[in-house]
């Protein structure tokens, strides 16, 4: 039998700078509990298996399977999800996990990721596979699409664990200088690259921050982390326009991000262009962001679209039910709906 095939762990998913937006940016469409400061995050994402050249006997469902750290037998939990579901991972802590894939009891993919911030945030990683077709009569293989991992020598992977273990204990220092030995040796190291400008930027160095996340995408265009942490830099530092100019280039890229469609609405608000913001932000809401709902529902109620802000207002609360304001925005729904 074929050994399952496991990719290189990918790492980047949350990233730290979504904090260092101001309050007020997104204060009305969070609805988030920052009392619960570095904690009460959520993991989720959507689970799509490309079953078009697999011969025989399809799994039925896949076991998510999440661990802390890297050791296997701190299990945060499991849940068994079926192709085209969704996982979702509650009340997580700032660090490091591992994301695995198992079907009947054997790992077929896993996936390194990065989960900071501030305040109690979501974040999303979507699992793209692709369930082969056999070598041989009753033999499975299976393979994931890895595109956002680079494949390093092992010293260098060494390295770049070092760095990121100092990341996490927050020697920023210690994790500047071993990104750029990392990026000194290998100027394609595109996740180095992004890893560096986010060190640099918890030493409130925003220049060289803005270079390093530049570099990563001169270096790798598809690489979308890059494009977001860069955005959320400027949106930081209410560069708004330049802000759109990367979150239009990340919107294009696939698969599509609700966190590029969320920014780049928020941008356009920014700018006092609703108009443009409105269909980013559906998107976003579509793509699993509900508080884009309460963006828009402060936009159409703004300019005196009060049932349209109620209808967005019935979708959110349909998201989040446990939503602190419920009581207020159902007595706002039940002044405006549309009858």
């Amino acid at each position: 039998m074929n050994k399952m095939l496991k990719p290189p762990a990918t790492h980047l998913l949350g990233r730290a700078l979504a904090t260092l937006l101001s309050a007020a940016l997104l204060a009305c469409a969070l609805a988030a509990d920052t009392s619960a400061q570095g904690g009460g995050h959520t993991l989720m994402g959507d689970v799509k298996v490309d079953e078009s050249k697999a011969e025989g006997p399809k799994p039925l469902a896949f076991d998510i399977i999440l661990y802390r750290e890297r050791g296997d037998s701190n299990t945060v939990g499991r849940q068994t999800v079926p192709n085209g579901g969704r996982y979702r991972f509650n009340d997580l802590d700032n660090g490091y996990y591992d994301l695995v894939v198992e079907v009947e009891g054997a790992e077929v993919a896993r996936i390194r990721v990065r989960i900071f911030a501030a305040y109690k945030n979501d974040f999303t990683q979507n699992i793209e596979m692709e369930w082969r077709a056999p070598a041989t009569a009753g033999a499975k293989t299976a393979g994931v699409s890895t595109a956002d991992f680079y494949k390093r020598t092992s010293a260098a992977q060494k390295l770049f664990d070092r760095a990121e273990e100092a990341m996490t204990a927050k020697k920023y220092t210690d994790a500047v200088s071993l990104f750029q030995q990392l990026v000194g040796a290998d100027a394609q190291d595109y996740q180095a690259w992004t890893e560096l400008g986010t060190a640099y930027l918890f030493q409130d160095n925003a220049a060289e921050s803005e270079k390093s996340y530049l570099r990563a995408i001169g270096v790798r265009p598809a690489f979308a982390l890059a494009y977001l942490d860069l955005a959320r830099l400027r949106m930081a530092q209410k560069n708004y326009d330049g802000a759109v100019e990367i979150l239009t280039k990340a919107v294009a890229l696939q698969p599509p991000s609700a966190d590029a469609n969320l920014l780049l609405g928020e941008s356009y608000l920014q700018l006092k262009k609703g108009s443009k913001a409105v269909p980013y932000l559906e998107e976003a809401a579509r793509l699993g962001k509900p508080e884009a709902r309460l963006r828009l529902a402060t936009l159409y109620d703004r300019v005196g679209m009060k049932d349209r802000a109620a209808a967005e207002y019935v979708q959110f609360l349909a998201a989040k039910p446990d939503y602190p304001d419920r009581k207020k925005l159902e007595q706002y729904i039940k002044e405006n709906k549309k009858q």
